[in-house]
């Protein structure tokens, strides 16, 4: 071999040294072979890694849920698993059977707060309405109406007999704390508790708390251990007979419970207090005679209404079994949606494929939770905003739930107008097709001057109670995600 040339270094630092013998050459040799072999070696295991994770990210999708607090989050992830992960439903179906019956118990005992409040005062006390806003600059066509509306014409006339239904039913303030302590629940200090939000305040000012979890799977790992065995089997026996106890007690209160809740008198009182508690979530005074019963089984439709408030996020791992998606994991985050946890949501923005935005447009009358100064419509309206201006968020795909369309059309058949609380509707039809267009249409014209590029309008009306109805949403959501997420791993 050649003596190398003097000006390539390179050629200098690789030539052998002079005067080599065999025996140095020969491990010389050995060794550039050994260091090339272990080379190629981790070159390989790179390049085996890359396409695992490619693989992994091509099969996992990442969706968030975001909206404010009782917009119907955790609800379209039920019909997502409903839908999509029929199997692993099936295991957890009975988990929810405790859930429901303390929804159950809560209305009653709500219902029951107000009967006691009522016949301690001589005359009861006029309530404010539920619509009054408070609206920002750039959503200044939502108005606070100017009278108060009652429709009480004299003092209601309670009997002995309701204070005779209101002793039987005493064992279910019991009962209540019982399944909150079985959930392992707490109890919030920023909001009030949905059943409370329309009705008159305690003479104390204060109103009821709502039962929160602070883990979705705490409580069914807690539940699930009810029925498994293991070494503690003092803890699993007590939390079996207290399951037992729940049903009967709830048995033996069927009767009276169902006597209060049709009661004329009381009906009225939630009338006059503006009280429209068939709309409140986790409501089920209506199926008072299949959930009390001893063999009560929870069905999908009754677990899709369940009310069990979460804090903080939700992580949920959906491992599709059915659909164009099968095969796939769906990752998909139930982002609390309560101002105190809306800071969380940024840190989520980051590779995520897709958000479904909830907003409940049946609430232009409502008030905020956490602030009773602002509009709950013109708070989402905020909301859409702000994600739709994210950086982080612009090659994202965002898709529109207009939620609770059917509880908008409930509300406006029973005569509130949107005119009285939305000045720009103006003299539009007061019927839910007219003002969902017009809701959607607003939602459209944030997106188009706020995002910081155009992008497409993907908007559904949708009532995902309705599990039937929103599975076929899903559906068309399901491919239009899946597709967005392939192009984005250069699949497809």
């Amino acid at each position: 071999m050649g003596a190398p040339p003097d000006d390539d270094p390179l050629a200098l630092a690789i030539a052998p040294p002079p005067n080599e013998t065999v025996e140095q050459r020969e491990a010389r040799l050995s060794s550039e072979a050994e260091a090339r072999r272990i080379s190629e070696k981790i070159d390989e295991q790179l390049r085996t890694e890359k396409a695992a994770q490619r693989k992994r990210r091509s099969q996992t999708v990442k969706v968030l849920l975001l909206g404010q607090s009782e917009s119907g989050k955790s609800t379209t992830l039920k019909n997502f698993q409903i839908t999509y992960s029929p199997h692993a439903w099936a295991e957890e179906r009975n988990s929810w059977r405790t859930v429901i019956q303390l929804n159950l118990v809560r209305n009653i005992n709500s219902v029951l707060d107000m009967l006691a409040e009522e016949m301690a005062n001589s005359s009861p006390k006029p309530t404010s309405p539920a619509a009054v806003v408070n609206v920002s600059d750039d959503e200044d066509d939502i108005v606070e109406p100017s009278a108060t509306a009652s429709s009480s014409t004299g003092p209601l006339r309670f009997t002995d007999h309701h204070a005779l239904l209101k002793l039987r039913l005493t064992p279910l303030r019991g009962l209540q704390r019982d399944l909150e302590e079985t959930l392992g629940v707490s109890l919030t200090e920023d909001v009030e508790h949905p059943l409370q939000r329309s009705s008159v305040r305690s003479a104390a000012g204060r109103t009821s708390q709502e039962a929160f979890i602070r883990s979705h799977t705490s409580w069914k790992s807690r539940l699930r251990s009810m029925g498994e065995g293991g070494a503690d089997g003092v803890v699993k026996k007590n939390r079996e007979a207290k399951a037992r106890e729940a049903m009967e007690i709830l048995a033996g209160c069927k009767d009276d419970i169902r006597e209060v809740w049709e009661d004329e008198m009381v009906q009225e009182m939630l009338r006059r207090r503006q009280f429209v508690i068939e709309s409140i979530p986790g409501f089920f005074l209506n199926d008072v005679e299949r959930i009390a019963a001893r063999d009560y089984e929870p069905s999908d439709n009754d677990i899709v209404r369940a009310r069990l408030r979460t804090m903080g996020v939700q992580e949920y791992n959906i491992k599709f079994e059915i659909g164009p998606a099968a095969g796939t994991e769906w990752l998909m985050y139930d982002v609390g949606g309560s101002r105190t946890q809306r800071a969380a949501w940024f840190p989520y923005f980051d590779d995520c494929d897709a958000i479904i935005f909830l907003a409940p447009i049946s609430c232009f009358d409502e008030r905020l939770a956490e602030d009773r100064k602002v509009n709950r419509l013109e708070d989402s309206y905020m909301l859409w905003r702000l994600v739709c201006a994210s950086k982080l968020l612009q090659n994202t795909q965002m898709i529109l739930f207009l939620n609770k369309y059917d509880l908008l059309d409930q509300k406006l058949k029973r005569g509130v107008r949107v005119k009285d609380h939305v000045r720009s509707y103006g003299d539009r039809p007061n019927d839910a097709e007219t003002a969902g267009k017009y809701f959607s249409q607003h939602f459209r014209e944030i997106m188009k001057r706020h995002s910081p590029q155009p992008r497409q309008f993907r908007v559904h009306q949708t009532s995902v109670v309705d599990t039937k109805a929103t599975a076929v949403t899903l559906g068309i959501v399901e491919e239009g995600i899946l597709q967005a997420h392939l192009r984005s791993v250069e699949l497809i």
